[in-house]
C-alpha cells in the first residue's frame, strides 16, 4: 500500500485539482437538481431562502467549476493540445457557456426574492414565473447532465484527429 508521502507532489497536485473539478460539477448538479424540486409558485419564506442560498452554492460551485477545468486544460491536465484539438471540448465548454447564459435568469430572479426576504416579506411567484424557472432548470439539468457524456468520450480519444 502507497503512503501519502510516497505520492509525487505532482501527482497529488493533479489529482486535487481534478478533484476540486468533479466536486464542483457534482455540487452545481445537486444545487440545480434542489432548485427543481423546491421551484413552486407562492414559495414560503424558509422555500425562497433556501432557493436564494442554492443559487449561491450553485454560483460558487460553477466558478470553481470554471477555475478547476482552467486549471486541467493549462497545467494540470493532459495538456492544452489534448482539449483544444477536440471538437468534444468545445461542444463541453459550450453546453458549459449555455447553462450558464441560462442560470442568469434564475439568479437574477433569486437576488429579486432577496429584497422582500430581507424585508421578512415573501417574494410574489406567479405559477407562469414557477412554470418558467422550471423549464430553465430542466434545460440546464440536461445541459449539465451532457457534460461527464462529452468528457468520457473525450478520456477514450474521440475526437482527437488521427496521428
Amino acid at each position: 500500500m502507497t503512503t501519502l508521502a510516497a505520492i509525487a507532489p505532482d501527482v497529488l497536485q493533479r489529482a486535487g485539482v481534478a478533484y476540486v473539478h468533479y466536486l464542483s460539477f457534482m455540487l452545481c448538479f445537486g444545487a440545480l437538481v434542489l432548485e427543481r424540486r423546491l421551484i413552486k409558485a407562492n414559495p414560503s419564506k424558509q422555500e425562497a431562502t433556501l432557493m436564494v442560498i442554492t443559487d449561491v452554492v450553485y454560483g460558487m460551485a460553477a466558478l470553481a467549476l470554471l477555475v478547476s477545468g482552467i486549471l486541467r486544460v493549462l497545467y494540470f491536465g493532459q495538456g492544452s493540445a489534448f482539449y483544444t484539438e477536440n471538437p468534444l471540448f468545445w461542444w463541453k465548454v459550450g453546453i458549459y457557456l449555455a447553462v450558464g447564459g441560462l442560470s442568469l435568469y434564475p439568479t437574477v430572479t433569486y437576488i429579486l426574492w432577496a429584497i422582500p426576504l430581507r424585508k421578512g416579506e415573501l417574494p410574489q411567484v406567479s405559477e407562469a414565473l414557477a412554470k418558467r424557472l422550471g423549464w430553465i432548470l430542466n434545460i440546464e439539468l440536461v445541459g449539465f447532465a451532457a457534460i461527464p457524456l462529452m468528457a468520457t468520450l473525450m478520456a477514450r480519444g474521440v475526437g482527437l484527429p488521427a496521428a
